[in-house]
């Protein structure tokens, strides 16, 4: 895995593991106006992330379109990778 798939994939993550937070926050907070601004606009930035990663290495989920050939198991499983 190069460094510039491996910087899009930290930054997804992080995008993903901001947006799930601020849910479970607003789950008890339900009328906290900031947070869901700030949850949709994470989901918003994860989203166009995992478009812009899989546009460029391929599937992240089991659901995603794949181009030809199928490109599910091109790349190293998630344990298989260096996040140094």
């Amino acid at each position: 895995m190069d460094r510039e798939q491996l910087a899009l994939l930290k930054e997804l993550m992080a995008l993903e593991f901001t947006a799930l937070e601020l849910h479970l926050y607003l789950d008890t907070h339900p009328n906290d106006q900031r947070a869901l601004m700030e949850n949709n606009s994470a989901c918003q930035a994860a989203q166009a992330a995992r478009e812009r990663y899989e546009s460029c290495y391929g599937p992240l989920t089991f659901c995603a379109q794949s181009g030809f050939p199928w490109q599910w198991i091109s790349d190293p499983w998630p344990w298989e990778i260096c996040y140094e």
